[in-house]
């Protein structure tokens, strides 16, 4: 296989078969240990693999060796910066999942002790996020009434929870993180924008002061609610919720500003509970309308074990919510701890960060907590604060128990308009309307499957805007896969360079020669689209050759560069392909034919087919090799000619 000039002193060649289980065993490896996370394992002694192996799975002991007290002054202060986040949005996000208050409490105790051993990120700070409450309402909502069930309903959510962290804890130790990477960033971003939305829809319930609303989460269904009840809402909750919601958006804004005020935006949420507390008590504001939280029982988090439902007729409903909050709270928390990982120059293993969230949710399971993830908007404030290390949490963890331990009384009297106030203006900063404008400019589909998941959230349902978000972009990696392109080529002036001809203007057509780049491998799916293409691409060129009165098509080179695998109807596509040219009197090339394309070809018996003499390493040599085939035709032809001539004298 080489060069019919004989100048290259390279020639494609065929890889050394491999054994099969040798291949498979490599294969798997590539898909489920790209990272090749035991290399420091080998080479080393029992001992000292023990040593690594604990320090793998348990990353604390890695590093809590080399912790110094600097380090723990900027966790203390980071600590008790999302500490004072962490207690009114943990109280908020329990109230938007249905649940008693105090579980948002114990929800920011147990999980961040239990991540800041297994976790792998610095800046991640554990807690309830909105997307995870509101699916949780959302779905087991629509089996168990949460007012007239309110104890098997907790059981559901419990259940749900210890569901999610078994299906994250055992993707991470399968090594199945690249499933969540089907959830595009196109779809995360109308996700949680929708998300976001229904979620502020919702909190409509507290800021009117109502005591009745609709359990769907549909904007046309808040919008009935709202709109049905005008003789129930509250002026006194109107006014309080609007002038927090304004005092929680302006820090924001000051945030933005000059991030040096970061800390103003942290502390905005506890100041508005304690202030509207303050002012509940003194005006005696619940006797004129304005709900509040009532009694929090003081205490740690209580055992649960007992509560969890693997027995319950609604078991079904608990593991489907369970699997579908678990995915979205992975990605969430995956895609949070990467982008802060990024600022700070290091590296944190998704498998690591899938087992330390599916091993915290399943605590939290067992001690009374439900779904924990790392939000974006607490693992901010972490990071702002200065944090260097997982410790963060810890300090978070230990100011949440001295909470629960002697300052939940404190919360009686904090208005539950409040609380949706806090959640309004967290959610506000979900609703990414720049990322869905660059869309936009970058991408007609990835803004056409951003604005379905949006509007299949908010006009749908959460369930609806997801399936509908995730179907769009499997299509399109479908699509992208069955109908690939493929790529006419030509010569750049002066070069042996060969480039599509249609990006580059420039580019000259090889006489005789058609240049065609398959850009992806070749597999059942598209491989009669290819045959069809090429075909079509054949016929287009023999018709311009005419219309022009140019020399006619002699050669047909394939640049198979990017045709990375190639399967058995592939290679039945290119035995085909090849007959079909021959039979048009044209000649079938092929350029850099990739190591596992070439083993099939070669195990088929279609490089006797094709001919070992026209594969090369490049293009420039295959259009080489047919440049010198034409002129030695020629000059045969024109010496035949002259003989004839000769003779007929």
């Amino acid at each position: 296989m080489g060069n019919a000039d004989d100048k290259s002193p390279y020639h494609v060649v065929i890889p050394p078969p491999k054994p099969f289980l040798k291949s498979l065993k490599d294969n798997l490896k590539e898909t489920f240990f790209p990272d090749d996370p035991f290399r420091q394992f080998r080479n080393e002694t029992l001992s000292r693999r023990i040593v690594l192996g604990l320090q793998y799975f348990v990353p604390i002991l890695e590093w809590a060796p080399r912790y110094t007290f600097d380090s723990f002054k900027a966790d203390l202060v980071a600590g008790i910066t999302i500490a004072s986040l962490a207690v009114p949005q943990g109280i908020s996000y329990a109230n938007l999942a249905n649940l008693p208050p105090i579980l948002g409490l114990y929800s920011s105790f147990v999980p961040p002790l239990v991540y800041a051993m297994l976790g792998s990120s610095r800046d991640v700070a554990v807690g309830t996020v909105a997307v995870a409450s509101l699916l949780i309402a959302s779905m087991l909502g629509k089996e168990i009434n949460p007012n007239e069930n309110p104890k098997l309903y907790l059981q559901l959510a419990l259940t749900a929870t210890f569901f999610a962290g078994v299906l994250q804890a055992a993707m991470g130790f399968l090594r199945l993180g690249f499933i969540v990477d089907f959830l595009s960033h196109a779809t995360i971003v109308g996700f949680m924008g929708g998300a976001a939305t229904v979620v502020c829809l919702q909190q409509l319930k507290g800021i009117l002061g109502l005591v009745h609303f609709t359990s769907g989460t549909d904007l046309v269904s808040a919008m009935r609610s709202v709109f049905t009840q005008t003789h129930q809402w509250r002026w006194e909750s109107v006014v309080l919720g609007c002038c927090f919601l304004f005092f929680l958006l302006l820090t924001r804004y000051l945030t933005k500003k000059k991030a040096a005020f970061f800390w103003i935006n942290a502390m905005a949420p506890l100041t508005s509970v304690v202030l509207g507390s303050l002012l509940v008590y003194f005006t005696h504001a619940e006797k004129h309308g304005v709900q509040v939280i009532g009694h929090l029982k003081k205490g740690l988090n209580p055992p649960s074990v007992t509560e969890l439902a693997f027995g319950s007729q609604y078991l079904t409903t608990a593991i489907k919510t369970g699997a579908i909050t678990g995915v979205i709270a992975l990605a969430e928390g995956i895609a949070v701890g990467r982008s802060f990982a990024m600022f700070k120059n290091y590296h944190i293993d998704g498998n690591k960060e899938m087992i330390a969230f599916g091993m915290m949710n399943i605590a939290g399971s067992c001690t009374s907590c439900y779904l924990t993830t790392g939000p974006f908007s607490r693992t901010a404030v972490n990071f702002n604060a200065g944090c260097k290390t997982a410790v963060s949490n810890i300090v978070m963890a230990t100011a949440v128990m001295i909470t629960l331990l002697f300052l939940t009384p404190l919360f009686h009297y904090t208005p539950l308009v409040v609380l949706s106030s806090i959640i309004i203006a967290a959610m506000i900063g979900l609703i990414d309307y720049e990322a869905a404008i660059h869309l936009w400019r970058v991408d007609k589909f990835d803004f056409l499957v951003c604005i379905s998941a949006y509007i299949g959230v908010v006009f749908g349902s959460v369930e609806i805007g997801l399936v509908i978000a995730v179907a769009l972009s499997l299509l399109r990696m479908l699509l992208f896969l069955a109908r690939p392109r493929i790529i006419a080529l030509g010569n750049l002036p002066n070069s042996m360079i060969y480039r599509n001809r249609d990006q580059y203007q420039v580019s000259n057509s090889v006489p005789g020669v058609l240049i065609l780049q398959i850009d992806t491998p070749i597999y059942f799916a598209n491989s009669n689209y290819l045959r069809e293409r090429i075909s079509r691409w054949i016929n287009e060129e023999e018709d311009k050759l005419k219309s022009t009165e140019g020399p006619s098509l002699q050669y047909v080179i394939l640049d198979m560069s990017a045709v990375g695998s190639i399967d058995t109807s592939g290679t039945s596509m290119l035995e085909e392909l090849c007959k079909n040219i021959d039979r048009r009197g044209l000649k079938l090339v092929l350029a850099n034919p990739q190591s596992e394309a070439i083993k099939k070809l070669e195990k088929t018996k279609l490089i006797e087919t094709i001919g070992q003499e026209w594969i090369y390493l490049t293009v420039g040599e295959a259009v080489a090799a047919c440049n010198f085939m034409l002129s030695t035709c020629k000059s045969n032809r024109l010496t035949a000619e002259c003989s004839a001539q000769d003779n007929n004298v």
